[in-house]
């Protein structure tokens, strides 16, 4: 099994989850590229997570009602799940149909959304589109149960085509009018959200959609070039077969999946970094009928995605759930079970409560002189701990290899279990000369184990480790 294509599998597994161990990554080489990618595509095949023990004993997740409950449960179904790819395009989605707890104050209902995202995510795009707009968690982040007949609100309208759908524009010309916005915001006038039911004696319950069809213009609207006497489904429908929303669909999957993208205000001017894949996903997307799962297979099977390794800045949720499935130390409960999540926190994406409907910028801004010292100490901080499963297990394979080891072998052997890091010449050659110190010692011996843990935690601390 040739070390280049075990790099590759780290390349897909970083991209299309979390990460995954070195024993994990040579099962999947060995089961083939190609069956690793569509078992990533179908996650129903796969189990969910067992969640009774959890659920006993983390008593905030029985209700789920607390925002700290819901990052806390996330973060560990984002390292524990099986089903990798569900949870990374759950934070895809979750990353542009943003709704945030500041505004809503109710973490219970943004979970059934995720959870939404979860099923709907790889499935058709007007079907997600179609959720979306009868999401009460939405609909009252975007302020559409205040939009009536008499008083039409157009937040949802804007957002829905703006930041959710086509984008303002692309190749230097808009893609919708000011006219558009206000007809899709007349379109969806009457959907609201029905009055909650009281949350005594039984607990809280979840918010439901409801159509007012009393309050809704029943009325010819002009919505992108036709005309007629349009509701939301009208709306979704005419949206999903316009280039623009095959455009704006493919190049937030490439910034995703691929490599950093600018920020999604500059697509009307600044042309796709991979043009020739944005106009591969673009065709698959009306051939699939809007399937994003199809879109995916197509990305993930590309040479420009097979070759764009380390091309990606981590978000706050990689850098912390990667360093957790490398260690293998947050596998069920323990004191302190939330602090990963507050990690993820400090580092600048605040799950479920992103800073505006704009979502979190990602790439390069994710990083700044305060959030990177919390990812490197972070990260830093679980390398060293070489008592963990993960960082145990390697070195007892370090230890099988022979009684001392070339410092070379050694870092490179550290740099193959974090994923196949790729280090510049400069950083290489300085670890190298510090493991100098390590190739005189008994791999068996507990000096041995504390130097390999310090070898990673400067691996860890590069300007290399930052990106995916």
């Amino acid at each position: 099994m040739a070390d280049n294509d075990i790099a590759l599998m780290a390349h897909l597994m970083r991209r299309a989850g979390f990460g995954a161990s070195y024993e994990e990554l040579v099962e999947r080489t060995a089961k083939g590229y190609e069956a690793t990618v569509e078992e990533l595509l179908n996650p129903q095949e796969q189990p969910d997570l067992e969640m009774d023990v959890m659920n006993r004993y983390m008593h905030g997740w029985r209700d789920m009602n607390g925002l700290m409950a819901n990052q806390g449960y996330w973060t560990y179904r984002m390292v524990n799940s099986q089903r990798q790819l569900e949870e990374k395009i759950c934070l895809f989605w979750h990353g542009i149909f943003c709704v945030g707890d500041s505004k809503c104050m109710r973490a219970r209902q943004i979970l059934l959304e995720l959870n939404n995202f979860r099923n709907y995510g790889l499935g058709k795009f007007d079907d997600l589109l179609m959720y979306l707009s009868t999401d009460p968690a939405m609909l009252y982040y975007l302020d559409n149960q205040l939009s009536h007949k008499e008083a039409v609100n157009e937040n949802w309208g804007r957002e829905l085509l703006e930041l959710f759908s086509m984008g303002v524009g692309m190749d230097g010309e808009p893609n919708y009018t000011e006219d558009d916005v206000k007809a899709c915001a007349q379109a969806f006038t009457g959907w609201t959200i029905a009055n909650a039911i009281p949350r005594y004696p039984y607990g809280s319950y979840a918010n439901r959609f409801l159509y007012n069809r009393y309050d809704h213009i029943e009325e010819d609207k002009t919505f992108l070039g036709e005309t007629g006497n349009w509701n939301g489904e009208d709306i979704v429908r005419m949206i999903c077969k316009q280039p623009a929303t095959a455009r704006f669909v493919a190049r937030h999957l490439s910034n995703c999946f691929v490599s950093d993208e600018p920020q999604v205000p500059a697509w009307q001017h600044v042309p796709p970094q991979h043009p020739e894949l944005i106009k591969e996903l673009e065709d698959e997307y009306f051939r699939s009928g809007y399937q994003i799962k199809s879109m995916l297979r197509v990305l993930f099977n590309s040479d420009t995605f097979k070759d764009a390794r380390f091309a990606k800045v981590k978000n706050p949720s990689e850098v912390v759930c990667g360093a957790l499935r490398v260690v293998g130390d947050f596998t069920e409960p323990k004191p302190r079970l939330y602090d990963p999540a507050l990690e993820i926190r400090y580092m600048g994406q605040d799950l479920l409560n992103p800073p505006t409907v704009e979502g979190w910028h990602t790439g390069k801004e994710w990083i700044d002189s305060g959030t990177l010292v919390e990812r490197i100490n972070f990260v830093a901080g679980e390398m060293g701990r070489v008592d963990s499963p993960g960082i145990n297990a390697f070195i007892d394979r370090l230890r099988a290899e022979g009684s001392t080891l070339s410092s070379e072998r050694i870092v490179g052997a550290c740099l193959e279990m974090l994923g196949f890091y790729e280090l510049s010449d400069d950083n290489q050659a300085l670890l190298t000369a510090h493991a100098e110190d390590a190739s005189s010692l008994d791999t068996g011996t507990p000096e041995f184990a504390q130097f390999v843990g310090q070898i990673l935690q400067l691996i860890v601390s590069t300007q290399e480790y930052q990106f995916n």
